[in-house]
């Protein structure tokens, strides 16, 4: 609470005299707030600037909270279900089928990349766009994936051939966008070009994303987020 006193999150009503401070109903409601956003894994900082615009609402921000808590019960209680069956089935009780392990394996790739990039990405698109873009991915068949896979190597391998050429305008590094967005399809439910420069933006300034691109050839990150720039601006 002293924290947030201090970076003027959450002010008390006053402090008495012996130094403790006083907080109202107002206070504590928007202390009810905070910590709901903070249990979605939203960024203090983001938090302040939410809650300080003049039309925030508090109800529908509940309604938001509530629906983004049942889809994360959702995908929690599917994890569960998955690794019950996982020890029943390493004790011998059950034989778990191709489906059941494949959905186990989706749910890993899941939890990884909201460890790895879930703040970034809530504070970018919201936490909205984040769940419904893993509920498509734990939606996906085993042909769905492995048609993913195929694309993704076919993406990198034109887009390694793009970055060598140099030419972010080329051909070639349009074609590596063309396939970029198709690879997006797989995880957004919505396209839209300005979300697609800001990806790419994200490629550049983050140096876990830009370690994956500028493995495939030097400078590939900054040379995906300019063709990008291009083909978005069409």
């Amino acid at each position: 609470m002293r924290y947030y006193d201090q970076i003027e999150l959450l002010k008390p009503v006053r402090i008495s005299s012996s130094g403790y401070r006083i907080y109202g109903q107002k206070e504590v409601d928007r202390l009810q707030q905070i910590l709901f956003y903070r249990e979605l894994g939203v960024p203090l900082e983001e938090i302040k600037n939410i809650l300080a615009t003049k039309d925030f609402d508090r109800e529908r921000a509940l309604e938001n909270h509530l629906s983004n808590l049942l889809a994360k019960r959702k995908q929690l209680d599917m994890l569960i279900r998955n690794v019950e069956k996982s020890i029943k089935a390493e004790r011998g009780e059950i034989v778990m089928s191709d489906k059941e392990k494949f959905e186990g394996f989706l749910k890993k790739m899941v939890d990884e990349n909201e460890e790895k990039y879930g703040e970034e990405i809530r504070a970018k698109y919201g936490d909205k766009s984040v769940e419904s873009s893993y509920e498509k991915v734990m939606n996906m068949s085993k042909e769905d994936y492995e048609e993913l896979e195929k694309l993704t190597a076919k993406l990198n391998e034109t887009l390694k051939e793009a970055c060598k050429q140099g030419d972010p305008s080329s051909q070639l590094a349009q074609k590596a966008c063309d396939l970029h967005k198709k690879w997006l399809g797989f995880f957004w439910s919505d396209y839209s070009k300005e979300a697609h420069k800001q990806l790419a933006e994200m490629y550049v300034s983050d140096p876990r994303f830009t370690e994956y691109y500028d493995k495939l050839a030097v400078g590939c990150a900054e040379f995906l987020r300019d063709a990008l720039a291009i083909y978005c601006s069409k």
